[in-house]
């Protein structure tokens, strides 16, 4: 089915943008310079990855005395308390996988591994019930005590069949914007889908485990063997797999490929849509006050000690009806992400945009100065 394009005002600049139109993507010739422009140009021209909130680009900002004391009164209180009860959660989390996993071979076959995918019975059903409430634990640890949510998944079925074969059709993915690594813990604890990633990831202490039993596609980008199937094709076959199979878990994906400040949806990548399976929309929203939790413009560690340190961050979470593609979607993945991505847009209130991961690293760059700048030109797409 079509959509048609449209966006909605940022609530953070009060900007209003006329039906389908969209954030400018710069020419390629405008990366050079980009480092020698001032911050308040560079995030205009990068708005998608700008940060808001009181704390600045990169998380640097000035802060006023009262934020400062706020931070060190977080830091030695608030903060020990919250690693030691996440390390415990994840702990929790692990010692279930673990027994949930005794005397089971774990599945090597193929290029990218399946871990415990296919775990059965009562298996799986403590995977899953344990992973989903562990992982609203964490989320309670991060700071996210109540998450608002707005179910229009099952809308007013007046007037429609019901009996229609249509409804019935299991989604085989979920396909959600990207604000921030929080994303991944609210999905664990609503749906405990699995997803893709690095195949260093499954040698990782507790998490390797973990992500193994959710069901986690391990991936080698550089990997040439014969039974290499690559990225797109160990997703395919998956959500094909979780749409047919009722105990097959759905795959998680964000079809844009990295994290904004949640007012934007960037390009979707075509790796959810290849499968001809329907999919699950999810828009998530963080609003804040002081510190926003989007992962935009700031490093890992430093993003993680500041959303650890705020005593209180909101979640809203928008449950869109399953999409169903239509016969010409299905032969154009293209046009089934770019209806899909429009969908999202009007209903969560988000501005189009064509930027891509490439700008955000030219935006990176230029943020940290002009060494780091033909790195970031020349860096390969994760």
């Amino acid at each position: 089915m079509a959509v048609d394009a449209a966006t909605a005002p940022s609530e953070l600049d009060g900007s209003i943008r006329g039906e389908g139109e969209v954030a400018a993507k710069p020419p390629p010739s405008a990366a050079a310079p980009a480092a020698q422009e001032s911050p308040e140009e560079l995030d205009r021209r990068y708005a998608p990855y700008a940060r808001r909130d009181a704390y600045g680009p990169m998380g640097r900002g000035p802060l006023g005395a009262a934020e400062a004391a706020r931070m060190a009164v977080a830091a030695a209180v608030l903060l020990p308390l919250r690693v030691v009860a996440g390390v415990l959660v994840l702990v929790a989390y692990y010692l279930v996988c673990r027994v949930c996993t005794l005397w089971v071979e774990e599945e090597r076959a193929g290029g990218e591994g399946e871990g415990y995918a296919r775990l059965q019975g009562w298996r799986r059903a403590w995977v899953v019930r344990c992973g989903r409430a562990l992982s609203r634990a964490m989320l309670f640890v991060f700071g996210f005590y109540w998450i608002r949510e707005h179910d229009r998944r099952f809308p007013d079925a007046e007037g429609k069949d019901l009996g229609h074969s249509e409804l019935l059709e299991r989604p085989g993915a979920i396909v959600s914007n990207h604000v921030s690594y929080v994303d991944i813990l609210y999905h664990m604890s609503s749906s405990l889908p699995s997803f893709v990633a690095k195949r260093s990831v499954a040698r990782l202490p507790l998490v390797g485990l973990i992500s193994k039993c959710i069901g986690c596609i391990f991936v080698q980008r550089e990997s040439k063997t014969s039974d290499f199937k690559g990225v797109s094709g160990a997703v395919t076959e998956r959500i094909q797999r979780a749409h047919q199979q009722k105990n097959s878990p759905m795959m998680l994906l964000f079809p844009e490929g990295t994290t904004t400040n949640g007012d934007y949806l960037l390009p979707f990548k075509t790796g959810a849509f290849l499968a001809r399976a329907p999919v699950q929309p999810v828009i998530l929203r963080y609003p804040y006050k002081r510190f926003s939790p989007a992962w935009d413009s700031m490093d890992g560690a430093r993003h993680v000690f500041l959303l650890l340190c705020q005593f209180v961050n909101h979640l809203e979470v928008v449950h869109l009806p399953v999409y169903y593609p239509s016969e010409q979607e299905k032969d154009d993945p293209k046009l089934y992400a770019d209806n899909v991505r429009k969908l999202m847009a009007v209903e969560g209130n988000l501005i189009l945009s064509d930027l891509g991961l490439a700008e955000k690293r030219v935006y990176h760059a230029a943020l940290n100065g002009n060494n780091s700048l033909p790195r970031a030109l020349h860096k390969k797409d994760d």
